[in-house]
């Protein structure tokens, strides 16, 4: 990073509102673990995704993802998964930060985490447990619970253990924040942070999102709803978003994670400002609990907000860091909401998805794809849309693929996820 502390002095933005500065991030992806690992990759348009080799994948259509296989992590299960990947964003976010003390983070924790639930296996140990043969009723179960054979499951398992063991491993003050809103979680958790320093609460904030939700059961769900891509071989040109012949998206897994903080705070303590989180924009619809709107209208409302609320007109924005999945529908829909609010610019203005080579990091994709836009601001290069060899005549996007060398002030980070729920943030290098 060259970033160097910025010289505007301004503590306030145009609304009156603390300024929300970044001093930290961290990152852990299928490319590897932290920026300069993950910047590398996905500048030279390397693929992180790979043929699954956790579990079987013998007659599933999905036979691979973006899985993250150098950290070690018993068990291999969504909440443990999870739980690594925060902690190692969250070393980096916190160490480039400078701030506090080693496990004394003056501030608090908002984490998005995948919903949690227990998984197959682990039904099939709890069923065997309750020593029936046939049909296993509720009853069975509990008394097979009763043994006190599985009560480490109960903390690994319960909601919201996660943001507890980062809590007490960081030493974020007050009671940690746990959400899940879809594919929209990472960004709504920098938003939450961004609301609490706006509002006076705290001086800074760790803002987390996290998955490791890659295990046969979630794959197989996203199957049935035909979410995800079934083009296997070879693995690493599958995720294709915006292009004609994209067929759904890839699964991901990683962290992003992100110190935020009160402008005025961390110039006291000479803390190097990365960059800000100017604006935040979350809008919501009950059309579907899987589809996107067809007319866009959430997606055009959110990104319509975000700028409104970083007083930042769309002419400011250099590159969007698009939401990508590379599903038919979706990718429509975000071309969609994009031209209603840049008109015709939008045919000039880069936009790229990372997703095309991490998968969709799912709970994780909002703060992932953050990181990634401050780094783009900071390198001042817009890191390509891999595959993007078949364009869409539908979607006349100036998608960038290949490396951009450019420069990059400001950038629409976008999130739509399952259920409507849709975040954007602005992020830029000076307050606007």
């Amino acid at each position: 990073m060259t970033n160097q502390p910025l010289s505007d002095t301004r503590v306030r933005d145009a609304k009156g509102r603390p300024l929300v500065a970044v001093t930290g991030l961290g990152i852990v992806t299928s490319l590897g673990q932290g920026q300069a690992d993950n910047w590398a990759a996905l500048t030279s348009g390397r693929s992180g995704i790979h043929a699954i080799r956790r579990f079987p994948t013998e007659g599933l259509r999905t036979r691979i993802a973006g899985t993250v296989d150098f950290l070690d992590t018993d068990p291999l299960v969504a909440p443990a998964l999870s739980q690594r990947f925060a902690e190692a964003a969250a070393d980096e976010a916190i160490a480039q930060s400078g701030i506090g003390r080693p496990g004394d983070f003056p501030g608090a924790l908002f984490i998005a985490v995948p919903p949690v639930e227990i998984e197959w296996p682990q039904r099939q140990a709890l069923a065997e447990a309750s020593g029936q043969t046939g049909p296993i009723t509720y009853a069975d179960l509990q008394r097979a619970a009763a043994s006190r054979r599985f009560d480490p499951w109960h903390d690994l398992f319960i909601f919201g253990t996660v943001a507890d063991h980062i809590a007490d491993r960081f030493g974020t003050k007050g009671s940690p924040i746990s959400l899940s809103t879809a594919c929209s979680s990472g960004a709504t958790a920098i938003q939450l942070g961004v609301e609490a320093i706006r509002r006076g609460e705290v001086t800074a904030a760790l803002c987390i999102g996290t998955d490791g939700s890659v295990n046969p059961e979630s794959l197989i769900r996203f199957s049935l709803l035909s979410a995800l891509s079934t083009q296997n071989d070879p693995p690493e040109a599958a995720s294709k978003p915006f292009s004609k012949n994209r067929d759904g998206f890839v699964m991901g897994e990683g962290a992003g994670a992100l110190v935020l903080e009160d402008a005025e705070a961390a110039r006291a303590r000479g803390a190097t400002i990365l960059g800000y989180v100017l604006g935040c924009g979350e809008k919501g619809d009950g059309f579907h609990r899987t589809r996107s709107s067809p007319d866009g209208a959430p997606g055009i409302a959110a990104i319509r907000a975000a700028l409104e609320d970083a007083d930042t007109p769309p002419d400011a924005i250099d590159t969007v860091n698009a939401h990508g999945t590379s599903t038919p529908e979706n990718d429509k829909m975000e071309a969609m909401s994009c031209a209603a609010v840049f008109g015709d610019r939008i045919r000039t203005l880069p936009v790229s998805s990372n997703k095309s080579m991490i998968g969709h990091t799912l709970t994780a994709a909002g703060a992932v794809e953050a990181v990634i836009s401050l780094l783009t601001i900071a390198h001042g290069r817009i890191p390509p849309t891999i595959n993007y060899a078949v364009p869409d005549p539908a979607i006349p996007l100036d998608i960038v693929a290949e490396a951009r060398d450019v420069p990059v002030r400001r950038v629409l980070s976008n999130s739509f996820g399952f259920g409507g729920q849709n975040t954007c943030l602005v992020l830029a290098d000076e307050p606007a």
